[in-house]
């Protein structure tokens, strides 16, 4: 679904095991997604896709300041790190698509900004010696790792590039994407209904439970009442727990054929509801902010 990812794209096998093996297999599917799409992904959150990045950064800002010092991981072609960059912060990207990261070094040239860029996995990151930061995004890693002990240890890697008293920025898709996505494009849901993954992710929205494996890719979808549980282990100050699209995602493609003052008047109004619990479930993906003591 284009909302979740680029079209064309072949399902992997059903079935998501455990073990290193599966899990290297997994990153090796991810990894080739993003290959194939590196442009489709940049364009996601630009002409595609805008309320996220919109209502995502006006969080984002409150606390973000030039000079700071920010880890992107998993940032993808680097739509985050170039508009932090362009505010005058020093900006390394850790990301597992070596054609993301190419992509993003060639954007941030573009733009006439600097970029420190690698192609790492998120779980390997101590191998670069990166140091630490005062802002570290984790907006992307957590989509695709199945395991809940990846998913456990990637944030605490974040978290030991994170300065003390800096703020960890997590993205997290939600369960209730896949309702959202099939609401928003006609022809859909008969199909998701009895494709035995998709069926899976609905029922999961409607039960409170998560769903990880396959999608767009390998992927975990969260219910959004999981969401603070999860993070609350790491010790963290909850500063912002938002969805990204506030209340506009399941209407967004009818809202881009809206002239600008309807619009901006629209992205006004999401950002009055964005941090609401009962409209959590309007947005694909949801973002915890935290301060690390």
């Amino acid at each position: 679904p284009a909302s979740l990812g680029f079209s064309g794209y072949r399902r992997p096998p059903q079935g998501v095991g455990k073990g290193a093996q599966h899990m290297k297999e997994n990153i090796e599917t991810v990894r080739q997604y993003y290959n194939r799409g590196a442009e489709h992904e940049w364009d996601r959150l630009g002409s595609r896709h805008p309320v996220e990045f919109l209502l995502t950064t006006w969080m984002m800002d409150k606390y973000v300041r030039p000079g700071d010092a920010i880890l992107d991981i998993g940032g993808g072609p680097g739509r985050y790190s170039i508009h932090y960059a362009k505010k005058g912060c020093a900006v390394t990207l850790a990301e597992l698509s070596e054609a993301n990261v190419d992509l993003a070094r060639r954007k941030a040239a573009e733009a006439g900004v600097s970029l420190t860029a690698y192609a790492k996995n998120c779980l390997e990151l101590e191998d670069l010696d990166l140091g630490q930061f005062d802002h570290v995004f984790l907006m992307g890693p957590l989509y695709h790792l199945t395991d809940e002990a990846d998913r456990v240890r990637a944030v605490e890697i974040a978290l030991r590039h994170l300065k003390p008293g800096g703020k960890l920025y997590v993205s997290f898709i939600m369960v209730f994407a896949r309702v959202i996505y099939d609401l928003q494009n006609a022809g859909h849901i008969a199909a998701d209904c009895a494709d035995p993954n998709t069926a899976a992710i609905i029922q999961a929205a409607a039960s409170g439970q998560d769903y990880g494996g396959p999608d767009f890719t390998t992927a975990y979808f969260y219910h959004q009442r999981n969401i603070l549980p999860f993070m609350e282990r790491f010790g963290l100050e909850k500063l912002r727990f938002f969805g990204q699209e506030g209340i506009l995602a399941p209407n967004e493609p009818q809202l881009l054929e809206r002239d600008g003052a309807e619009f901006d008047q629209w992205i006004a109004l999401a950002k009055k509801y964005l941090e609401l619990p009962e409209f959590l479930s309007w947005s694909e993906h949801a973002m915890y902010i935290g301060r690390k003591p």
